[in-house]
């Protein structure tokens, strides 16, 4: 293979870091200069090629290694880059296909999970589900980082609604504001009790979304993307002794769609433009969200 020089410094002063050759190499992994099962150059050609120490290279393949782009990477020959991962399962409900997944992000060092959706049932059965493994020793992270956007209570949802037509005190939506903010007290209490029963460094923050989600999306640690329709549907609930008629989607009943990055080029964008769209909302237009 011919090794072709990057330019690895600004103005011959700055060293690239293991994240940005790990970059680099991801790059041309998704390109196609890199195949599957061919092999990498060496530690000491790589180093030479980027300008850097060899340890900064061996970080830099562990990082595609925990991406599941290369194998072997500490067996003492130049690591192959791997076959994609095949897809993970069919699509299934959320209630049965959150846990798992949520489960093996919880496996992670350092746990980043960002979440948006239209109330936190799903995800707060989940993390009550996940976090046993914490519990019972089979995970340990040293930190876990939540973000959930949920929708604002100032905005006229576009869902759940009232099949007659929104009145100046619409219980439907004193309805979902109620269980938006139950559930996700119950989610964030659920997540800070690690805090205090295995000393695990935990932040759980809410923003407000100024529009009604048609999907909800779960991003795990920057590898997974779960995406699922909210489906609405005609339904009666109760609420304050009253039978309310409304428009509404079952959320537990969502269909979920996996996009893994180690699963291949078109996976690996998804997740990269998922969370691309949740981090501008967080960071732009969202507001803070009090869950009262």
């Amino acid at each position: 293979m011919v090794v072709t020089q990057e330019n690895v410094a600004v103005n011959g002063s700055r060293r690239l870091s293991p994240q940005e050759i790990a970059d680099i190499l991801r790059d041309r992994i998704r390109s196609g200069d890199l195949k599957a099962g061919d092999r990498l150059p060496t530690q000491a050609e790589l180093a030479d090629e980027f300008g850097v120490e060899r340890g900064t290279v061996r970080q830099a393949l562990r990082v595609l290694q925990e991406d599941g782009l290369l194998t072997n990477v500490s067996k003492g020959s130049p690591p192959r880059i791997a076959e994609p991962a095949p897809v993970v399962g069919e699509p299934q409900p959320t209630m049965v296909a959150l846990a798992p997944r949520l489960s093996e992000a919880l496996a992670a060092q350092h746990v980043r999970i960002d979440a948006a959706c239209l109330t936190a049932e799903s995800f707060m059965t989940a993390v009550s589900q996940s976090v046993r493994l914490i519990h019972e020793g089979r995970a340990r992270p040293e930190s876990i980082d939540v973000r959930v956007l949920l929708p604002s209570r100032k905005i006229n949802l576009a869902f759940p609604v009232p099949v007659e037509g929104r009145g100046d005190d619409d219980p439907v939506h004193q309805r979902w504001l109620r269980n938006r903010n139950a559930q996700a007290q119950v989610l964030q209490h659920n997540l800070l009790a690690l805090q205090e029963t295995h000393g695990i460094d935990v932040h759980v923050t809410f923003r407000a979304l100024p529009f009604t989600p048609p999907v909800k999306l779960y991003l795990f640690n920057g590898k997974e993307a779960l995406i699922g329709y909210y489906v609405l549907a005609e339904r009666e609930a109760e609420y304050e002794s009253q039978t309310l008629e409304m428009y509404d989607t079952l959320g537990s009943q969502s269909v979920l769609f996996s996009f893994q990055k180690r699963a291949g080029q078109r996976d690996a964008a998804f997740v990269e433009e998922s969370q691309k769209w949740f981090d501008a909302l967080w960071e732009t237009i969202t507001t803070d969200l009090t869950l009262s």
